[in-house]
């Protein structure tokens, strides 16, 4: 009796141990790369720490690049199977040679203010000073030239804009004078100490919402084709994601706190209000964006072309809206 009762532990031990065997080869790994830790790619986070990836049978490792430009180089090398793009950097390495599709994008707006020294206190006291961006073709640029336009002034002719890096690498620029403004997105500005500035324009004071492809899942044409499946459970986690976001603020504010290793409370509290109106329930790709960021990439690619179509293949979130499978998760 003894025996048996010892083989049944044995047996019921070994059972669990070839079960979570299964379960963890049942994992797909996959690479993502993410640009910035900022609360505009919570989705991302979320889909981690709250096991969305896992749930769908996706073993991911989010790695940080730092801008969306050598995001895209690493899809386009392989080193990484898919990236957090904005549409801008996708359409120039598009018209650079490369193949790339945006599948997805949680944000189809741009999230900027322009943040400017104190002593800019008008529109004429800004013509002829810089501003600084992350790269050329990047989401930063593309913000930058829309908010001086905002403004009523002609970008680089009336506004020189220069490439100097990332956040630290701006924030450091505005500190030293070099540049007397730069785009942040909507909260940022309340983490920064000892720099005297104020909000001169914000995207979210224009009267239309200015479409932008902005939080994208890209990946290679390639990579879609031989991995569909791969792409349609990730999408379904990205989308479960986005729907904790707009459901459990505490759980969200806490892995916004962990990722972007802030606690101002201000800073949580208002990038957690402007995200959940940010981001989509259903994550097809603007068209009238895409379009816009295409022709800023065709004017720097003088003879080149390029169609929405080359660049969007959205047609995964297309047959998950069909299906009700976003539906339900709102019920």
């Amino acid at each position: 009796m003894r025996f048996e009762q010892g083989w049944l532990r044995f047996a019921v031990l070994w059972a669990g141990v070839f079960m979570f065997a299964g379960e963890t080869a049942a994992q797909e790994k996959i690479k993502i790369a993410y640009s910035s830790a900022d609360a505009s790619n919570t989705v991302w986070f979320t889909a981690l720490d709250g096991g969305m990836y896992r749930k769908h049978g996706l073993d991911v490792e989010l790695i940080f690049i730092q801008s969306s430009t050598m995001s895209v180089s690493t899809v386009v090398s392989g080193d990484i199977q898919v990236a957090n793009t904005s549409g801008g950097a996708v359409a120039s390495a598009v018209v650079g040679g490369a193949s790339l599709v945006m599948t997805a994008c949680y944000i189809n707006t741009l999230p900027y203010e322009l943040i400017v020294q104190e002593s800019v206190k008008s529109v004429e006291d800004l013509k002829g000073k810089s501003v600084g961006i992350s790269r050329v073709g990047s989401a930063s640029d593309v913000a930058a030239r829309v908010l001086i336009k905002g403004l009523g002034l002609e970008p680089v002719k009336d506004v020189p804009i220069i490439q100097v890096g990332g956040p630290t690498e701006r924030a450091a620029a505005f500190r030293t004078g070099r540049i007397v403004g730069f785009p942040s997105p909507p909260g940022t500005i309340h983490l920064a100490k000892g720099m005297p500035h104020r909000v001169m324009i914000s995207t979210a004071d224009f009267q239309k919402r200015y479409d932008f492809p902005y939080i994208c899942s890209t990946t290679t044409k390639n990579y879609l084709a031989t991995h569909r499946e791969t792409m349609r459970r990730l999408t379904m986690a990205l989308i479960e994601a986005t729907h904790f976001l707009k459901t459990r603020k505490e759980d969200t504010v806490k892995f916004i706190a962990k990722y972007t290793r802030q606690n101002n409370p201000q800073y949580l509290e208002s990038s957690y209000a402007a995200n959940v109106k940010l981001h989509d329930r259903v994550p097809l790709v603007t068209r009238e964006g895409t379009e816009i960021q295409i022709r800023e990439a065709l004017a720097r690619k003088p003879g080149a072309t390029l169609r929405v179509e080359d660049i969007v293949d959205d047609s995964i979130v297309r047959e998950l809206e069909k299906s009700g499978f976003i539906d339900k998760l709102y019920k």
